[in-house]
């Protein structure tokens, strides 16, 4: 009895999702946009960046290393200045992200061994695209001024002595950010989705009047959350394997570990989601107020995750917070299968981590839904 109680459950909260033309589109297209939206839109890679070149020396010298700039692939010209006065206007009006400023005695400099100033003004109302473009523009700058002293000292009668650098990245060996964000765009989006469906699905009853049939069934209150929970798990777990697919044959994700260590990982994931959906629909009077409250957590676990930002860079006592973020301990464990190749062995802590909150949200929730009209 047991049993066919909760499976009736079951087939009734799958008929309600799957014949809600909104639900259906939360369930199946929303996946889909978000993925590839995030997939190509989420990127610290940057490239091309629209750049200026004010060359006061005009020498075989100068164009030498703009040539440099622009043959690198991080930097695209869009103008050739003559004035200081241009490079404000180009500036002020965003024609431009960098200006490169080459002295007038440039190349008097480098045929004298001193130094030679290299001027790189940029945009820094985007501070992260201005750091990186500084960075790119340092590596350059050091990298010709290194081969100029090569070409120089030989000359001279002398050596270079000094370290040959080599540096290896280990596993995401490209440092393409793409690699490192599409992972957690699968975990963002398993959360939205279920989030959505369980926080809409005890109050939905209420506001449709369908609890007074609930309540003279026999049915308990831990069967019926069962039976509210049970579409849920199966279409994030669907939603986990389409977005996935989209990863790895789409983007070229690399996986490198276990897909059971992550469906595994999944299902405690899915126990926090579902079981924080649950709790935020048993004390909502409204569809409209438990919609609110599900935007109310959902984009403060997207920031507290170290989905964009990494947790360490935030104050002390907002870390804090974070502890009570399903998603940050999820986060660590996809990336981890994704481009570490770690198992349980390595994950354990963030599993562990998922378990307790899932299981005390959950019992929460079990505990706050009450068969009754009130």
């Amino acid at each position: 009895m047991v049993y066919e109680r909760v499976r009736h459950m079951i087939k009734k909260e799958f008929l309600q999702v799957l014949r809600n033309p909104k639900m259906r589109a939360i369930v199946l297209v929303m996946p889909l946009v978000q993925s590839m939206v995030f997939g190509y839109a989420v990127t610290t890679d940057v490239k091309q960046v629209p750049t200026a070149v004010y060359d006061q020396s005009e020498t075989p010298e100068s164009r030498e290393l703009i040539a440099r700039f622009l043959h690198s692939g991080y930097f695209s010209l869009q103008a050739v200045l003559t004035n200081e006065r241009e490079m404000d206007a180009a500036l002020d009006a965003g024609k431009v992200a960098a200006i490169i400023v080459l002295p007038a005695d440039f190349a008097a400099s480098v045929a004298t061994g001193t130094t030679a100033p290299v001027q790189i003004v940029v945009d820094g109302t985007d501070s992260n695209t201005a750091g990186v473009v500084l960075n790119y523009a340092g590596n350059i700058v050091r990298t010709h001024a290194l081969e100029l002293q090569q070409r120089r000292l030989p000359s001279l009668g002398m050596g270079i002595p000094g370290a040959n650098l080599q540096v290896r990245a280990w596993f995401n060996e490209n440092l393409t950010s793409r690699n490192f964000y599409v992972p957690g765009v699968i975990a963002a989006i398993v959360m939205l989705v279920t989030l959505l469906l369980t926080s809409m699905s005890v109050v939905r009853e209420k506001e449709m009047g369908t609890m007074e049939q609930i309540v003279v069934t026999p049915i308990t209150p831990l069967e019926f959350i069962l039976g509210k929970t049970m579409p849920s798990i199966v279409l994030g777990f669907v939603n986990m394997m389409f977005v996935t697919l989209i990863s790895v044959f789409w983007f070229d994700i690399p996986v490198r570990g276990s897909i059971v260590t992550l469906l595994a990982a999944n299902a405690f994931y899915l126990m926090s989601t579902i079981g924080i959906g649950l709790l935020i629909s048993t004390v909502s009077d409204t569809q409209q107020q438990a919609m609110m409250s599900t935007f109310f957590f959902y984009f403060p676990a997207i920031l507290l995750s170290g989905f964009m930002f990494p947790i360490a860079n935030m104050p002390e006592a907002v870390q804090y917070f974070t502890y009570l973020n399903p998603l940050r301990y999820f986060l660590v464990i996809i990336r981890g299968v994704f481009l570490k190749g770690v198992g349980v062995a390595v994950l354990w802590p963030q599993i562990a981590a998922l378990f307790l909150i899932g299981g005390v949200v959950l019992f929460m929730a079990v505990k706050k839904f009450r068969k009754t009209l009130a």
